[in-house]
Protein backbone atom coordinates (compact mmCIF):
# COMPACT_ATOMS: atom_id res chain seq x y z
CA UNK A 1 0.00 0.00 0.00
CA UNK A 2 1.21 3.51 -0.84
CA UNK A 3 0.25 4.72 2.36
CA UNK A 4 2.60 2.51 4.34
CA UNK A 5 5.62 3.11 2.10
CA UNK A 6 4.83 6.94 2.78
CA UNK A 7 4.74 6.27 6.27
CA UNK A 8 7.73 4.15 6.67
CA UNK A 9 9.81 7.06 5.14
CA UNK A 10 8.22 10.09 7.62
CA UNK A 11 9.11 7.69 10.14
CA UNK A 12 12.87 7.01 8.86
CA UNK A 13 13.19 11.18 8.66
CA UNK A 14 11.98 11.22 12.11
CA UNK A 15 13.85 8.69 13.91
CA UNK A 16 16.97 9.83 12.22
CA UNK A 17 16.56 13.44 13.13
CA UNK A 18 19.72 15.00 14.44
CA UNK A 19 18.24 14.75 18.20
CA UNK A 20 17.86 11.01 18.71
CA UNK A 21 14.70 11.77 20.78
CA UNK A 22 12.14 9.72 18.74
CA UNK A 23 11.13 6.30 20.01
CA UNK A 24 8.78 3.98 17.79
CA UNK A 25 6.31 1.75 18.68
CA UNK A 26 4.51 0.19 15.56
CA UNK A 27 2.56 2.91 13.87
CA UNK A 28 3.30 5.53 16.59
CA UNK A 29 6.01 7.76 17.11
CA UNK A 30 6.86 9.36 20.04
CA UNK A 31 9.05 12.55 21.26
CA UNK A 32 10.36 12.27 25.20
CA UNK A 33 7.37 9.43 25.93
CA UNK A 34 4.75 11.66 24.56
CA UNK A 35 2.94 10.50 21.02
CA UNK A 36 3.25 12.83 18.63
CA UNK A 37 2.45 11.26 15.37
CA UNK A 38 0.04 7.80 15.01
CA UNK A 39 -0.29 5.63 11.64
CA UNK A 40 -3.91 4.69 11.19
CA UNK A 41 -5.88 3.12 8.18
CA UNK A 42 -3.75 4.98 5.46
CA UNK A 43 -3.78 8.37 7.68
CA UNK A 44 -1.38 10.23 9.64
CA UNK A 45 -2.79 11.57 12.97
CA UNK A 46 -0.70 14.27 14.01
CA UNK A 47 -0.49 16.74 17.50
CA UNK A 48 -0.54 20.18 16.66
CA UNK A 49 -0.65 23.51 18.58
CA UNK A 50 -4.64 24.21 18.31
CA UNK A 51 -4.46 27.19 16.10
CA UNK A 52 -2.30 25.65 13.40
CA UNK A 53 -4.93 22.41 13.72
CA UNK A 54 -7.64 24.53 13.03
CA UNK A 55 -6.16 26.30 10.24
CA UNK A 56 -5.41 22.94 8.35
CA UNK A 57 -9.21 21.87 9.72
CA UNK A 58 -10.56 25.15 7.91
CA UNK A 59 -8.37 24.89 4.60
CA UNK A 60 -9.75 21.28 4.06
CA UNK A 61 -6.20 19.80 4.81
CA UNK A 62 -6.63 17.71 7.67
CA UNK A 63 -9.67 17.03 9.44
CA UNK A 64 -10.31 16.62 13.45
CA UNK A 65 -9.44 13.59 14.97
CA UNK A 66 -9.90 11.86 18.51
CA UNK A 67 -7.24 12.71 20.81
CA UNK A 68 -4.62 9.75 20.91
CA UNK A 69 -3.19 11.07 24.59
CA UNK A 70 -4.02 13.95 26.75
CA UNK A 71 -1.79 16.97 26.31
CA UNK A 72 -1.31 20.25 24.93
CA UNK A 73 -2.38 20.99 21.08
CA UNK A 74 -5.04 19.54 19.25
CA UNK A 75 -4.97 15.74 16.66
CA UNK A 76 -5.79 16.18 13.21
CA UNK A 77 -5.89 13.39 10.56
CA UNK A 78 -3.71 13.79 7.05
CA UNK A 79 -4.80 11.76 4.29
CA UNK A 80 -2.53 13.59 1.76
CA UNK A 81 0.55 11.94 1.96
CA UNK A 82 2.33 14.64 0.12
CA UNK A 83 1.73 16.94 3.54
CA UNK A 84 2.80 14.41 5.88
CA UNK A 85 6.78 15.08 6.19
CA UNK A 86 5.97 18.51 7.28
CA UNK A 87 3.55 18.04 9.37
CA UNK A 88 5.20 15.28 11.45
CA UNK A 89 8.32 17.95 11.64
CA UNK A 90 5.96 20.24 12.87
CA UNK A 91 4.14 17.74 15.40
CA UNK A 92 7.73 16.64 16.36
CA UNK A 93 9.05 20.14 17.22
CA UNK A 94 5.94 21.19 19.26
CA UNK A 95 5.45 17.93 20.91
CA UNK A 96 8.99 17.47 21.80
CA UNK A 97 9.87 21.25 23.38
CA UNK A 98 10.08 21.70 27.20
CA UNK A 99 6.90 23.55 28.73
CA UNK A 100 8.09 27.69 28.77
CA UNK A 101 9.94 27.89 31.77
CA UNK A 102 11.14 24.30 32.61
CA UNK A 103 14.43 24.33 30.28
CA UNK A 104 16.27 27.04 32.21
Amino acid sequence: MYEDNQFELVALERETDPDLDVARDGGRLSVHGRAFIVYANGTLLANLPTVRATDLITRGVATAAAAVEPGPGRWVAISDTEDWSELAEESHQFVGEPPVGRAS
